[in-house]
């Protein structure tokens, strides 16, 4: 090898090994929204408002109120019109609407909710339904029937279907592995949420995110100190280690997003968004380190 030879050489291998170290220093770009449940004693309207306020541009549809039934089977192609309206209006997009699926009814008259819902969610523009899974046993065989329906409708729909963890058929890593078996659909993904790993089982939410890590498409953002203990609070006053569980998730190849559903309630809407900025900020500074 001459001189030449061996400069060229050279500048290729620091070339390439530059390269390689970016790749795997790359930090991740997950976007960031939050969902309405902060501001449910107040109208949507100023719900919209604040979350604009508090610097999201994503927000989902998560908790209804009597106002409000945003997928519900009953909400009317009135309310609709005027809800994707207002959305729109907000200069937000919202992504997401939360599913309640029945499952002490007719197998039919469930499947037939859920697929309204669907309806509903495609109309909004909508990415993902959310299922919360259910907390009777006697009701598990019934849910996994109705999903797998529901994960194919959506499917046809190109919405997808997630379940959050929320105790129940939904508590931890093996009851969820259970449910993704049993539904068997490639359209049925989970929401991860590490608060609720905490609050409904106690148990670690790094560890229960580990044998299902690849099969995670959206991560809902709360903490918890305790079994049971509060959620609507600001992050890094709990027990879940957000660095720890992202770090985790960017393994498994997560691209996001993350929804901000736990923040503390001011005692007015302003407040509340103040919050929400700073449980936004709190996450931006730890993806920053990620």
């Amino acid at each position: 090898m001459n001189r030449r030879e061996f400069i060229q050489h050279t500048a290729l291998v620091t070339a390439t090994t530059a390269a390689l170290n970016f790749t795997a220093e790359a930090k991740v770009n997950w976007p960031v929204g939050c969902f309405n449940r902060p501001w449910t004693k107040w109208s949507f309207d100023e719900t919209l408002k604040q979350i604009k306020a508090a610097g999201y541009k994503t927000t989902g549809l998560l908790s209804r109120t009597r106002e409000e039934q945003f997928i519900g089977a009953d909400a009317t192609p009135e309310y609709l019109d005027g809800l994707k309206k207002r959305i729109a209006d907000s200069g937000l997009k919202a992504n997401m609407g939360a599913l309640r699926s029945r499952h002490s009814i007719a197998l039919e008259d469930s499947t037939k909710e859920v697929r309204k819902q669907i309806d509903n969610a495609k109309f909004l523009g909508l990415q993902f339904v959310l299922s919360f899974g259910v907390d009777k046993p006697e009701e598990f065989a019934h849910y996994y029937k109705v999903m797998s329906d529901a994960a194919a409708y959506a499917d046809e729909k190109k919405i997808k279907l997630v379940m959050k963890p929320h105790g129940g058929g939904s508590g931890a890593s093996d009851e969820i592995l259970r449910a993704i078996k049993e539904v068997n659909h490639r359209n049925f993904k989970i929401w991860y949420d590490a608060g609720n790993i905490i609050y409904y089982t106690g148990k670690d939410p790094i560890e229960e995110l580990k044998p299902i890590a690849q099969h995670v498409t959206g991560f809902c953002a709360k903490d918890c100190p305790a079994v049971k203990g509060e959620v609507m609070s600001q992050f890094g006053t709990g027990k879940v280690d957000f660095a720890g569980v992202f770090k985790a998730m960017k393994a498994a190849g997560f691209k996001g997003p993350i929804m901000v559903e736990g923040v503390k309630v001011g005692a007015t809407p302003e407040e509340t968004a103040a919050n929400a900025k700073a449980n936004r900020e709190f996450l931006e500074k730890v993806l920053a380190s990620v």
